[in-house]
This record gives structure tokens, sequence and C-alpha cells, in this order.
């Protein structure tokens, strides 16, 4: 499976629009997870990786299945490890640790469903982390992973959390991360997306020139947009 897509190239918003025009009705975005390593926002910081799934469970779930490898051990070099964390948990399920054999087995980063600890040793090592928050706790006693390359099925959680749909991320989507924000780009998507993402790159480069020179945002969109 190819590590490497020419979806590197354009922003999370250029992609979430392009799958807005292809109907995908939540444009491939995962809300509020958000870049937390190797620092708050750095536009130069970004993800463009297959994904490696891993579900959690709560640690009092004895029915879920054992692992029996840490799935840190079994991510494929040139992966991004994407975990989904029980949305009552308020421990974290990632920390320094993980990231040193995440990073020394040549995974990308890690897109957390969930939260995170050690943010210092994460920006000491510069790896990517991605989450909704973080904990002092760790993933001991709380929770626990039970599956690897699974679909996982990533729900909004908060406010207004039954208006959004949920994702779903396959093992192997391409996942795209950077300081807007996290987005799922299915395998069978990528080339559409590149295509209508280099057109929206166009039409934009246009918006901008003219909106500069002082024209109206209204009139700009409708000659370039149709709108």
């Amino acid at each position: 499976m190819s590590t490497s897509s020419s979806l590197a190239n354009f922003s999370t918003c250029e992609i979430s629009d392009a799958l807005i025009k292809l109907s995908v009705p939540h444009g491939g975005h995962i809300p509020d997870i958000h870049m937390v390593s190797p620092n708050a926002s750095n536009s130069e910081t970004r993800i463009c990786s297959p994904a490696y799934t891993v579900q959690m469970v709560l640690a009092s779930d004895t029915s879920a299945p054992q692992l029996s490898a840490h799935f840190v051990d079994t991510a494929p070099m040139g992966s991004v490890i994407v975990i989904a964390a029980p949305p009552e948990a308020k421990s974290a399920v990632w920390g320094g640790l993980m990231t040193a054999g995440a990073q020394a087995r040549g995974a990308t980063g890690v897109i957390i469903s969930g939260r995170c600890r050690d943010l210092a040793e994460h920006r000491a090592l510069g790896f990517h982390v991605f989450s909704r928050g973080h904990s002092t706790l760790g993933q001991s006693p709380f929770t626990r992973p039970t599956a690897v390359n699974v679909p996982l099925t990533i729900s909004p959680q908060g406010p207004g959390a039954e208006t959004f749909p949920a994702v779903t991320v396959e093992p192997g989507d391409w996942m795209i991360a950077d300081e807007d924000g996290v987005v799922c780009v299915p395998r069978d998507l990528e080339q559409q997306v590149i295509g209508l993402a280099t057109k929206g790159r166009a039409v934009d480069k246009l918006c901008m020139e003219d909106i500069k020179a002082g024209k109206g945002i209204k009139d700009t969109f409708k000659l370039h947009r149709g709108k």
C-alpha cells in the first residue's frame, strides 16, 4: 500500500471542499481534533498518511478482545495511527513513551479521538500529535486497546453533535491533518479529490487576486465560482 499521495499538496480546507462537491456530507472532517504537537499551531506541520486504526474500550469492558501485542509495536512504517477512545474517558490513551515507539517504527504521527498526555515529550521529539484534549491520567487502569486495523466510526462530541454526521475511517484511508483540523479521504475517492482540489485552488487564486484589487466579494464569487 502506498504511503504517499498528491493529497499532501493541499490543505485540509481544500480537501474538505472537494469532498463536499463529491456529496460527502461531512466533507471528511472529524470535528474538534486539534494539533497539540510539535506545538499548538504551526503552518508547516502536516500529516498525509494512510490510517492504521486502533479501537479503545473502557477497561471495565471485559467482553472485548485483548490484543496479543502492543498496538504501537505493529504500526506500519509511513502510517498515521488513528485512535478512537470511548468518549466518556477523561484519561489519556497516548503518552510520551508511545510517541518514542511510534517514531522509532517510522509512523508519521497520531490522530486521537480522545486525549493525550506528556505534551513536552511529544514536542521535544517533534512528533505530530492531534487530539481532542489532554489529561494528566495515563491509559491504565481506565482504557485499553481491543482491535487494530478495523473500521472506526468517529462521532462528533459535545453540543450540536447530533446535527453532524459521524466519519468512518477505514484502515488505509488517507488522513490529512494540519493546523485547521483533520480530514479523512476514502481511498477510492483519492484521485477525484485531487482533481477537484486542484481546480478549487485555481479558482480561489483568481478570487484572491480580484478581492485584493478591491473588487466586491459577491461579484468576485459570482464571476469565478458561479454563485
